[in-house]
């Protein structure tokens, strides 16, 4: 009941007057639009379907555009880890209708991929964080480690004895890895995989001894019972397991990293535009169903204005560069 009016009034909260968009000097194209949106919305995954950026565009667009009553259509643009769909969006016009759900993958990309082509801050307008996914630290089953010190401490007996798993060259599970190493100050092996089913495969049947895996991926297998979760690796404990200790509580102080995803508009989008879809993205987050939707998937949901993820992708960049250099690795390696 209600139905019509409630839309409309969320239609009204969506809409910018025309007015308030004319005002807009530097941007022509918003000053050409009666309101906004008039038009579906594009919201670009870097990544191919089924992955965990394109899930969670499909869970948060889709209920952005129920409390909308516009579009938003999901684009996948996989390629280049995630670099091609954003060189696409950073070239885009900055009208508010073409948006780009990226991952800290991002900020990793400013530094793995040396000749971008694009500028990973000047080149974009940062809307608003949407979500966090923690990354789990595993091992076998039958290991004899139990825990984040127990590790630290095998490995500095026998530095270079051991290895960790990843789903490849430069992913959060590899970086995630490679910041372990070095604020431990350990010697171990990292064995890239071509996915996360494959390293999580060996890891399992003992031939690898650890990994950094997604929440969403490992949990499965820990509750089955043929892997051991010993920490988390964001600052505080996930919501969804409660009981695993982070990475820093279990031994190593000053360990964090984030595996979180948001939103990006292009460079010069207006601002009324940005602080429209901020809004609606962080009702979006606010709703059970899609709290509901995006536990499962090990996911939590995280909201941020336009200037604090603006803020968080650079000190992103800045922490995770040393990390990536350290590791040797390439972007297309």
């Amino acid at each position: 009941m209600n139905r019509p009016l409630r839309r409309k009034t969320l239609r009204a909260l969506f809409t910018l007057p025309a007015a308030a968009v004319a005002m807009l000097a530097a941007a022509p194209c918003a000053m050409a639009q009666p309101q906004y949106p008039s038009k579906p919305i594009r919201l670009v995954v870097p990544f191919s379907a089924g992955s965990a950026t394109d899930i969670l565009a499909r869970i948060i667009g889709t209920k952005m555009g129920q409390n909308s009553g516009y579009q938003i259509i999901v684009d996948n643009r996989p390629g280049a880890g995630g670099t091609l769909g954003a060189t696409g969006v950073a070239k885009a016009a900055p009208d508010g209708y073409t948006l780009i759900l990226v991952s800290v993958g991002h900020a990793i990309n400013a530094t793995l991929y040396p000749k971008l082509a694009y500028d990973t801050v000047k080149d974009f307008a940062p809307v608003s964080l949407v979500a966090s996914v923690p990354n789990v630290l595993v091992v076998n089953a039958a290991s004899k480690y139990n825990s984040v010190r127990d590790i630290v401490a095998a490995a500095r007996a026998n530095p270079g004895a051991m290895n960790f798993d990843s789903a490849g060259s430069g992913s959060s599970t590899h970086l995630s890895g490679e910041m372990f190493k070095m604020q431990a100050g350990i010697d171990v092996v990292h064995i890239p995989y071509k996915g996360t089913g494959e390293a999580l495969t060996d890891v399992m049947a003992g031939r690898g001894d650890m990994m950094f895996a997604p929440t969403v991926s490992a949990m499965p297998f820990v509750r089955q019972g043929k892997l051991k979760a010993l920490a988390v690796t964001t600052a505080k404990r996930s919501a969804s397991l409660p009981d695993i200790p982070t990475v820093a509580e279990a031994g190593l102080p000053g360990y964090t990293f984030d595996s979180w995803f948001g939103i990006l508009a292009p460079a010069g989008t207006p601002k009324e535009i940005v602080n429209a879809l901020n809004a609606e993205i962080g009702k979006a987050l606010a709703s059970p169903d899609v709290r509901e939707k995006l536990a499962v998937q090990g996911a939590e949901p995280r909201t941020s204005t336009p200037q604090e993820f603006s803020t968080y992708i650079q000190a992103e960049i800045a922490k995770l560069a040393p990390v990536v250099k350290q590791s040797g690795v390439k972007g297309g390696q």
